[in-house]
């Protein structure tokens, strides 16, 4: 059920590791009680012609594996050319960041595309010769990782990035973002061979700016594994070892299934799983794994043999561990992993290895120096395990093949194989041309937003939901909550998830978790309604709210079951949804149609072949179209004798269910309109002036010019987006930035509505003050326009580099 890899395919690995070693001297070491006499590898002294070196990638104390790797690489450089300068960026997932060592010179914000752009200015004016970038899609913010792009345009060194996931079938996003790593990056490292060849055959890269390095490890002596067991209690036991940060792909669950088998040999045996849960996992999950690992043990059991040490140790506390372990087992799920630290680490202190054959072990363990079983198979790793267990000239055979190749692999040697690709880099002649740094004007500066500033949001948020009015920035009792609000709240924690990390994931499910929690509560089963206004004494002050405020809850509860990763909500808003959904085929509201059209084109982002809902969406769509052919003409494209409020959600909703449902007509009924609207609402100085509420537009009347809302800037940017998405076209794009400049003062009285000291957004600018009153409609209003405006300008800013634009 086991079986070593034939030297057919890995030899080349074999070759290129020994090769490696050409350039450092062999020095013999004498024995001592911890070191075996043996050949060890020690680096020639080199003087680097870099001298200032920049490294980004995640960072100790942060948990991951990138992190540690980072950290090991930059002691590796910094030991072997203290000559040399570097500095280091961290990558930070969650708003309060970490607590890094000195080296971290500057931080990047995950989800924020402006802090990349900051950080390239930051090394450009550093002098920085050649940065380092340790690259794996899911830790940089944007689509597959794509704000790093904006960091790697505005940098003008060259960049060398290290791939720690490569795929063999990447999405079409994916593969984007590498096609332009490949344009971007003057040379790739990669760990493995299978990588360099799946850079070469997938991805098109040149074979000339890839070099081949493998995953460094400590440089730990061929030692007897008795000599750390005292300290962990388990002197005169056999020991296998998996660690790692814990997660469902690792597969420990089959090496708690071959226990049993194996303990009927060799009763001895211990199994320790070392190693914190991944903090994902934790978010989403909590400790159900572990839970699931340990209640297996029991079952089986085996609790006197497995041992989980529960958290991220220290690399020195890491060597003794592994220093301990007779036989390491690495019975990983997925073939297509790139590479492994954790083998690396244990493969290079000369461990006896069990592992299942994906990508890195294959290369590693090749030759006799591991023994492989198949995926998912606890019977072969019984029976590796006992074999080993069993044949003790195997098992030092196999330990020391592995110790000796491992010593091309250690951090000294594998600093030094960085060193020399940053000089490749540096004087590479197919550099690609870097401009000169230079301040950005305003004509070439990418389009420049607000940081997202929460405390409002906060101050307005009780345990039973959102605040429906203020006075000024103070929190308004007397006027309670009302579901409107909520509905707003709750899809803009949705839309935050990607936009920003200056609120943590945790906190956002907390406030997600209010706000749904009130959408529940006002939902009447009885008769399948939304209830709207609740007073501060949480007394509903009516039995059934407006057939608009109805329509808002269904498109919170849509937006979360196409949007959501949070289980609980999707499977809570499902309810919701189903039950809510088929009153509204009996609504009038022009706006509740609308409404309910983006809550179902949201739902159907997840749930395309309902046809029930499907249905519903056709007849929706054809009574707004008929309303716009009962009302239009040639200088009226509306769908209403009156353009009242929350306007630029009935084409919003034409546009995406005509372009969805592949109806041109209704799409450019869609187009039309907002077009329409978005000239009359354009005034002759050129900036945004929403239709006021004092009076409304009527058809043949004089517009109001005040009191103008909030709401209506939020509505005609959202369409505009949604066009200029769907369409392309640049006058989408600018409509959508002129109505977000009216929030900071592009206005007829030139007052930004929009508070930076509180966080908040004023109720509405009147003709001559504005009402400085931050009710929840206003500041979410701001809010969630912030939010579609930060995801719609990182996608035009990428397209826009995509084309050479500046």
């Amino acid at each position: 059920m086991f079986r070593r890899l034939g030297n057919r395919s890995f030899s080349t690995t074999t070759r290129h590791l020994r090769e490696r070693l050409s350039g450092y001297r062999v020095k013999r070491i004498d024995s001592t009680e911890r070191h075996a006499n043996s050949d060890r590898i020690v680096p020639m002294e080199r003087i680097s012609t870099v001298s200032r070196i920049a490294f980004l990638g995640d960072h100790l104390p942060r948990q991951c594996g990138i992190a540690t790797y980072t950290n090991d690489l930059c002691e590796a450089v910094a030991t072997a050319y203290p000559e040399c300068h570097s500095i280091v960026g961290a990558v930070n997932d969650r708003p309060e960041g970490y607590d890094y060592p000195a080296r971290i010179r500057f931080e990047i914000d995950e989800k924020e595309l402006d802090s990349y752009r900051r950080a390239a200015d930051f090394l450009n004016i550093n002098n920085i010769e050649v940065v380092s970038v340790q690259h794996e899609f899911g830790i940089y913010g944007g689509v597959a990782g794509s704000h790093l792009l904006a960091f790697l345009r505005d940098v003008n060194m060259p960049v060398v990035t290290t791939l720690h996931t490569l795929l063999r079938e990447p999405t079409k996003d994916q593969r984007a973002v590498m096609k332009q790593l490949d344009e971007l990056s003057s040379r790739f490292i990669v760990m493995a061979e299978r990588g360099h060849r799946l850079l070469e055959e997938v991805y098109g890269v040149s074979s000339q700016k890839i070099d081949v390095i493998p995953h460094g490890a400590p440089d730990t002596p061929f030692i007897d594994p008795s000599f750390y067991k005292d300290q962990f209690g388990v002197e005169g036991k056999t020991v296998l070892l998996t660690f790692g940060l814990l997660s469902p792909n690792k597969g420990i669950e089959f090496v708690i299934e071959a226990l049993p088998q194996i303990l009927e040999s060799h009763p001895n045996v211990v199994y320790i799983v070392l190693g914190a849960t991944h903090p994902n996992l934790i978010a989403r999950e909590g400790e159900s794994y572990r839970l699931k690992l340990e209640r297996l043990a029991h079952d089986r059991h085996v609790t006197r043999n497995v041992i989980f040490y529960n958290r991220f140790v220290t690399m020195e506390e890491l060597n003794e561990f592994i220093g301990a372990a007779d036989i390491y087992i690495t019975p990983y799920l997925n073939e297509s992993q790139i590479t492994s630290g954790t083998l690396a680490f244990t493969f290079a202190a000369g461990k006896a290895v069990v592992s299942t054959p994906y990508w890195h072990a294959q290369e590693l363990l090749a030759d006799g120096r591991g023994l492989f079983v198949p995926f998912s198979s606890s019977e072969a790793i019984t029976e590796a395990v006992n074999r080993l267990l069993s044949d003790p000239t195997l098992m030092n055979a196999t330990r020391k093949r592995a110790w000796k190749l491992g010593r091309a692999m250690i951090w000294p040697v594998v600093g030094q194989q960085h060193m020399a690709s940053f000089e490749r880099a540096r004087g590479s002649l197919s550099l690609p041309p870097r401009k000169s740094f230079a301040v950005r004007t305003l004509e070439n500066r990418p389009y420049q937003l607000p940081p997202f500033k929460l405390d409002h949001l906060f101050r307005m948020t009780d345990d039973t939901g959102i605040f429906q009015h203020a006075i000024f920035n103070v929190p308004n009792y007397r006027e309670g909550y009302c579901i409107d609000d909520n509905a707003r709240a709750f899809i803009l924690t949705l839309q935050l998830e990607d936009a920003t990390s200056r609120i943590s994931k945790e906190e956002l499910d907390r406030l997600a978790s209010i706000y749904l929690a009130f959408i529940w509560h006002a939902f009447d089963p009885n008769i399948r309604r939304f209830r709207n206004f609740m007073s501060h004494g949480r007394q509903w002050l009516e039995t059934v709210g407006s057939e608009d405020s109805h329509a808002r809850a269904l498109w919170a509860t849509g937006t979360a079951l196409g949007r959501s990763q949070n289980v609980g909500h999707r499977n809570l808003c499902a309810l919701l949804f189903q039950q809510g959904l088929p009153v509204v085929e009996q609504f009038t509201s022009p706006r509740a149609w609308a409404f309910a059209l983006l809550a179902i084109q949201e739902y159907l982002r997840s749930f395309s072949g309902d046809r029930t809902v499907s249905q519903l969406r056709d007849l929706l769509t054809d009574r707004l179209v008929g309303l716009f052919r009962a009302n239009e003409s040639e200088d009226w494209p509306w769908f209403e004798p009156v353009a009242t409020y929350d306007n630029a959600r009935l084409a919003q909703a034409l546009i995406l269910s005509g372009y969805w449902t592949s109806r041109g007509e209704v799409f450019q009924i869609g187009l039309k309109s907002l077009r329409w609207l978005v000239g009359v609402q354009t005034t002759e100085a050129g900036h945004f002036a929403p239709i006021g509420c004092n009076g409304f537009r009527p058809r043949n009347g004089s517009p109001a010019r005040f009191d103008q809302q909030p709401i209506e800037a939020s509505a005609m940017i959202a369409a505009c987006l949604e066009a200029y998405g769907l369409t392309g076209d640049s006058f989408w794009h600018l409509a959508a930035r002129r109505c977000f400049e009216w929030f900071l003062g592009r206005n007829d009285l030139g007052l930004s509505l929009y508070d930076s000291g509180t966080g908040g957004c004023c109720d509405a600018l009147h003709s001559d003050r504005l009402n400085q009153n931050q009710g929840a409609e206003s500041s979410l209003a701001f809010f969630l326009s912030l939010a579609e405006m930060t995801r719609a300008e990182t996608s035009f800013y990428r397209e826009a580099q995509k084309l050479g634009a500046t």
